[in-house]
């Protein structure tokens, strides 16, 4: 609930391009130096972009976290389809959240709504759900501490 609140505050105007550069260029100014109009144009596009991917991938986690606690392990059968439905539930939850801000965001005149906005966050969901599978599951399970010293 918390993650999709968030996103609710950030599809305001608050947070169109117009207010957030306002916000952002003089913390970037103050680590990277002056930064001149034209510039700052295409780092503010991308750094709003990188916000879309990587906010919709912590939507993605917590979407995650859920499916993995509602759906129960032992009716679905295998570990590895457990983890596959609780992975393709995030990402289409994910993708649901991010097509109802972007159809919210058409009513906001300081904001556009973007199927490529869609996509990208639908990517960062994808791709964070990736790489729960390459950090937290591609491993062989270890066996017990007390089994490998009692050998």
């Amino acid at each position: 609930m918390i993650a999709i609140a968030i996103i609710c505050v950030e599809s305001t105007d608050t947070f169109s391009s117009q207010n957030t550069s306002s916000f952002l260029r003089p913390i970037l100014q103050r680590w990277f130096g002056h930064i001149n109009d034209s510039s700052w144009d295409l780092y503010h596009h991308y750094l709003r972009k990188s916000g879309h991917f990587v906010g919709y991938g912590l939507v993605a986690f917590a979407f995650l976290h859920a499916w993995l606690h509602t759906l129960d392990r032992r009716a679905i059968g295998s570990l590895l389809e457990w983890r596959i439905k609780s992975s393709l539930l995030a990402i289409l939850s994910t993708a649901f959240i991010a097509s109802c801000d972007e159809y919210h965001q058409t009513f906001i005149p300081s904001r556009t709504g973007s199927p490529y906005d869609v996509l990208l966050d639908t990517a960062g969901a994808s791709a964070l759900c990736l790489l729960v599978w390459l950090i937290c599951w591609s491993r062989r399970p270890r066996a017990p501490f007390i089994a490998v010293v009692s050998r």
